[in-house]
């Protein structure tokens, strides 16, 4: 069971507060460091000191740890041209030995893309679909060859597709909830498939979309990682669960009923719900990066019941 710590820079945090959060992953045994792909806070608050890069921020925490694995949940496939992206990857997988995963998806958040010029076309997920043939494409063209694509909205002709990943194969995950186009996307090009925030029954239901359509495509069900990504909130008895969610804003019920959240033993307990699902790795979304008692927490009481 991989525990994997989940950050959302941009409700709120400098680079510093992330090396800060990715070096007590390292250091207390987690499997990766992943973070978001946003570029405007989401809520109230006034998002201070402003968002980061994603892709520069894991080129920096690369550089900066050594044993974590570094990704992203997901990028924007809105926000990077594809061949720009191959290289931004594959570099930042050079530079950290490695240890560079790529969760991508269609982008869905209209206004960051309002407020900083970018643009948001309504054919987001045929784009999503082109991105992954051209990025896996590049990757995957021998040394010495060349790639070219022509699609309906990215051309590429005679790339040397250069450079390429330290890795032999980069994993890709993708998720969401969409029943027919995302399981047939997950089939064709994911090592991994995520589901983001979602119930027993959705994580059930949509597990079973993914490894059907798997089976359709010629891929064993069982080649594909499953995972979930849900908010964390524990802590050693109620009063401390309940200051923790206090100090994000959020009840302690909701993320009871709808996240980890409780004492080790129940968070244990709720993973062990979602694991009969299929799922053999968690993104624990942690909210405020500052709590680095929090992982440890985690760590120590809740990473050794689950072996």
């Amino acid at each position: 069971m991989d525990l994997r710590i989940f950050t959302e820079p941009q409700q709120g945090a400098s680079y510093d507060t992330l090396l800060s959060v990715a070096k007590a992953t390292e250091d207390l045994g987690f499997d990766a460091f992943f973070r978001s792909d946003h570029y405007l806070r989401m809520g109230e608050g006034d998002g201070l000191p402003g968002p980061t890069d994603a892709w520069l921020t894991l080129a920096g925490l690369a550089r900066e740890t050594s044993r974590i694995r570094l990704g992203t949940l997901m990028t924007a496939a809105t926000f990077r041209l594809p061949g720009v992206l191959a290289i931004q990857v594959a570099q930042v997988d050079a530079m950290s030995g490695g240890r560079v995963e790529l969760g991508i998806g269609a982008a869905w958040f209209g206004q960051e893309h309002a407020a900083y010029g970018i643009p948001f076309p309504k054919e987001k997920f045929p784009r999503l679909e082109e991105q992954l043939a051209i990025v896996t494409g590049l990757w995957e063209t021998p040394v010495g060859e060349t790639f070219s694509y022509e699609g309906t909205y990215y051309q590429l002709k005679d790339s040397p597709a250069l450079p390429k990943p330290v890795q032999a194969k980069v994993p890709v995950l993708i998720g969401g909830t969409g029943k027919e186009r995302t399981p047939r996307l997950a089939a064709r090009y994911a090592d991994e498939f995520n589901i983001p925030f979602g119930s027993l029954d959705v994580t059930t239901a949509q597990f079973a979309r993914v490894r059907e359509a798997a089976e359709e495509a010629g891929r064993k069900a069982d080649d594909l990682v499953y995972s979930n990504a849900l908010i964390a909130c524990v802590g050693k008895d109620d009063a401390e669960v309940a200051r923790r969610a206090a100090a994000i804003g959020r009840d302690v019920d909701e993320l009871k009923a709808n996240g980890l959240a409780g004492t080790p033993d129940e968070v244990v307990a709720r993973i062990g719900e979602f694991a009969a699902t299929g799922s053999s790795r968690f993104y624990l979304q942690i909210l405020d990066l500052d709590d680095l008692d929090h992982l440890e927490l985690i760590a120590s009481r809740v990473a050794p019941q689950l072996g």
